[in-house]
């Protein structure tokens, strides 16, 4: 029944999400912060796209060919002409069966003005000496009916980006924040150098070492004997119960963060045997509770093992 309703769940999400977005809005709203979103769910990105080109990409990416792929543009849309243009583009997408929504980023006035004295940035529209004010005020009149007929309106002007993502997330993806997240778990050796690319590291030299049984010694930690040799310890099932409680506890604060990937560095002396036992177990029960997990073992190669 759990699988089920999980699969019922992944056809409602995918029947929601469209086969392409555009994103528009005030400029300094966050239109690139947000097309990065949606690269990062694996939509096919495109920065400043003229409308009138939205079919033929859709049609040259594919997104029609049933292949599951989605596209997302931004487009600059601060006159009459190319908003007429976005609505003539998206009825023709819709007449070749491809579904899409316009978002519109808005941001206040206030905090547009902050930001463009922040960054030492003119206005696009500003003429010279023309107050970015005034600036503003003239673009966000320009914009009126594309922010009236936009399928979503999302206000960035207190909204963190890691909120715009798990907004936009929400919206567009097939895929859950948590499912999104790619986790990077290996294992490596102290005696070849530590990883400067980790997020978080742990270090199981404490653990007993299959080092010095010699049955044991040139196997590795993907070998059964060592791993369980290794798991079975009744110190590795204390460390274990610690440690998934301390990801359990982790793992959702770095998706609530909106971290898009993270790496777990899992070390011993060599390499060889605990490390890589603890990084398979870790990557086990992180996959069981829904990440998307790549694992590997940096220094394996580097190790004096049996070969058969």
């Amino acid at each position: 029944m759990a699988d089920a309703n999980q699969q019922m769940r992944a056809a409602e999400s995918a029947a929601r999400v469209p086969d392409v977005v555009v994103i528009t809005g005030m400029s300094g709203s966050g239109r690139t912060q947000a097309l990065h979103v949606f690269e990062d769910m694996g939509y096919f990105a495109i920065d400043n796209l003229p409308p009138r080109l939205l079919l033929q990409l859709a049609e040259l990416v594919g997104i029609n060919s049933g292949v599951g792929r989605h596209l997302a543009v931004t487009c600059d849309l601060r006159s009459q002409g190319l908003f007429d243009e976005l609505s003539d583009s998206v009825r023709q997408l819709r007449e070749h069966e491809i579904s899409a929504k316009v978002v519109f980023l808005d941001t206040s006035d206030d905090v547009l003005i902050r930001r463009y004295d922040e960054n030492r940035r003119r206005h696009p529209l500003a003429a010279p000496g023309e107050a970015v004010s005034s600036a503003i005020a003239r673009e966000r009149a320009q914009l009126g009916s594309v922010r009236e007929s936009a399928d979503l309106v999302i206000d960035t002007s207190r909204l963190r980006t890691s909120a715009l993502r798990s907004r936009l997330t929400r919206a567009f993806s097939e895929l859950t924040d948590q499912q999104l997240m790619e986790v990077s778990v290996f294992s490596f050796g102290f005696k070849h150098g530590m990883p400067v690319e980790a997020d978080l590291m742990v270090d199981v030299r404490f653990l007993p070492n299959p080092f010095y049984d010699p049955e044991m010694r040139p196997l590795t930690g993907n070998d059964r004997l060592v791993a369980d040799f290794v798991l079975q310890n009744p110190t590795t099932e204390k460390f274990l119960d610690a440690w998934y409680r301390l990801l359990d506890v982790t793992m959702p604060g770095y998706v609530a963060e909106g971290k898009t990937s993270l790496s777990i560095a899992v070390g011993c002396t060599g390499g060889q045997h605990r490390s890589v036992a603890i990084a398979n177990a870790t990557a086990a029960y992180l996959e069981r509770s829904g990440y998307h997990v790549v694992l590997s073992h940096r220094d394996l190669a580097l190790a004096n093992v049996r070969t058969s």
